[in-house]
């Protein structure tokens, strides 16, 4: 069955569902109709596919975003900002400098990689198709090698962001047409299902899209992402290079007067409905160039006097396991002014929406947190700031809880938290010892084909041990504070299967990706329906 048989064949069974639900004299319930359509299925109706499977597959890697895409080789950002036709960018991995590549490319596709990587989540956030972790793809300087197999930069690909799959050449897609029954079943959908639905969400754009299908609210709002464009870097860079507190501190308030307009965007996108904002918490490495290629440009003595201060910094913010080190809650205690700059920004934004007639309603969240002390403290920082600031209204201050350590001592964390929020990527991660940027690509074809594993723990949820350990979470954080609000931000939050075991552990609500909002709102349906029949 092609792509297009099967978009064809599940928007008619959303029809029928609906229609047979529908009128006075329904021949089903609205329990039923929902039933009868599995969320994954409409995965099909939401995204482009390729009319055609007759193709020849030249590799596969992880369907990171769904969708296709058909465009030209280019091997990096600049090249695809250049392009005036649509465009595959090819790279090993992406950071934040090529996010103005990958806002234009029709598809990504990368080297290396995972499901958490940074081309994944900044792909699913903006629906575009992406294909990572495509390991037997080798980039050179003006071509690619798949299986040995040589492709000019230039040349055509596609590549289907669902399956993981990359054919060389144009495939036709499929067009996806508005379903307007669909609409109906996720507005029946909504009266049935317990769990909140909310989005992952850093921009303007991205939150009018999560709104305009169906989220409640920001449940992670991923400020560094709001850095990474081509204006925000050099300044967030010139902080990290910064030799002196003034330096700093110019630097800073450059970066709040960029954080404050982004916020007004996203509060007034939202307007009434709540929004999680995550203080900053990747490693400063993130928004440094490529340590390799700072070195080898140095080795030919290519770098001025810009370039060597990049290297220096590089060296040093460099770690051997950058995932666990200085990040997060543990990147503000050596540099308070980075969250105080950040609530100083949310705050203006706050009492500028409120000027502008708005509603609007935050939530701080202090990503990585590990102990009462480390959260209480930076808590403090935060609301010493809200003390100076006429902000006209209350703000929530919580904590992710994303390392086995956190949920264990949820207890404790509770006494300074409002609310919890579990990452469950970075929970995966450290109960598994998996590094999620490296072994899905690398080993988990091989474990699931030998059936080590019973599905890729950062798609599908870990019933056992991370399950356990959110249950571990909820249970000793709520013994402390029984009105505590949990939520999930995890792109687990738009897994079907996840979100049934998440409902039936009672958290108040999921978040992911907007595009996955109408899966995740079905989702909860089910999981409401079949709990209580």
């Amino acid at each position: 069955m092609t792509s297009a048989e099967t978009q064809t064949e599940i928007a008619a069974a959303i029809i029928d569902a609906v229609q047979r639900a529908s009128g006075p004299k329904p021949s089903i319930s609205k329990e039923e109709a929902l039933l009868q359509i599995a969320p994954h299925q409409l995965q099909s109706v939401l995204h482009e596919g390729f009319g055609d499977n007759n193709h020849d597959v030249l590799t596969s890697g992880l369907g990171a975003s769904p969708g296709a895409a058909v465009g030209r080789i280019v091997l990096t950002a600049d090249e695809a900002m250049m392009a005036t036709d649509d465009v595959i960018l090819v790279r090993d991995e992406t950071s934040p400098a090529d996010v103005h590549g990958m806002q234009v490319a029709a598809g990504i596709l990368t080297t290396k990689g995972g499901l958490a990587s940074h081309a994944a989540v900044v792909a699913r956030g903006w629906g575009k198709p992406a294909v990572c972790g495509a390991e037997n793809v080798q980039i050179e300087t003006d071509h690619i090698l798949i299986n040995g197999e040589r492709i000019e930069a230039g040349e055509t690909l596609s590549i289907d962001g669902g399956s993981g799959e990359v054919i060389r050449g144009s495939l036709q897609t499929t067009k996806v047409d508005p379903i307007p029954e669909l609409a109906t079943l996720l507005t029946w959908a909504d009266e049935f299902r317990d769990l909140t639905i909310r989005a992952n969400a850093d921009t303007a754009s991205e939150a009018k899209i999560a709104r305009n299908n169906g989220a409640e609210g920001i449940g992670l709002c991923r400020t560094e992402h709001m850095f990474l464009d081509e204006q925000r870097l050099p300044v967030i860079r010139r902080m990290i290079l910064a030799e002196t507190p003034e330096q700093e501190a110019e630097a800073l308030n450059d970066l709040r007067e960029s954080q404050y307009n982004d916020f007004v965007q996203l509060l007034e996108q939202m307007d009434g409905l709540p929004v999680t904002v995550r203080l900053l918490d990747p490693p400063l490495h993130e928004f440094l160039p490529n340590i390799d290629e700072l070195i080898e440009g140095a080795a030919r003595n290519e770098l001025d006097e810009q370039g060597k201060a990049l290297l220096a910094a590089a060296q040093q913010w460099r770690e051997r396991n950058p995932m666990i080190g200085t990040r997060g809650v543990r990147l503000a205690w050596l540099k308070p002014g980075l969250y105080e700059m950040q609530t100083q920004a949310l705050l203006d934004a706050i009492k500028n929406r409120i000027s502008a007639g708005g509603e609007p309603s935050v939530e701080i969240m202090i990503p990585l947190t590990v102990s009462g002390q480390e959260l209480a403290g930076i808590r403090q920082q935060i609301e010493t700031v809200v003390e100076g600031h006429e902000a006209l209204t209350s703000i929530k201050v919580g904590t992710m809880i994303e390392t086995p350590r956190a949920a264990l001592v949820a207890d404790e964390l509770a006494k300074h938290s409002d609310f919890f929020s579990f990452g469950t990527n970075d929970l995966t991660q450290l109960v598994f010892g998996f590094s999620r940027d490296d072994v899905e690509s690398r080993i988990m074809g091989l474990y699931l084909e030998h059936e080590l594993l019973d599905a890729n723990p950062f798609e599908r949820l870990d019933p056992t041990a991370v399950v356990e350990l959110i249950r571990i979470g909820i249970e000793r954080g709520r013994n402390t504070k029984p009105d505590l609000a949990v939520g999930v931000c995890g792109e687990h939050g738009g897994d079907p299967t996840s979100i049934n075991l998440l409902a039936a552990l009672g958290v108040d609500y999921v978040s992911c990706s907007p595009p996955r909002i109408p899966i995740a709102r079905l989702a909860a349906a089910h999981a409401t329906i079949t709990a209580s029949s």
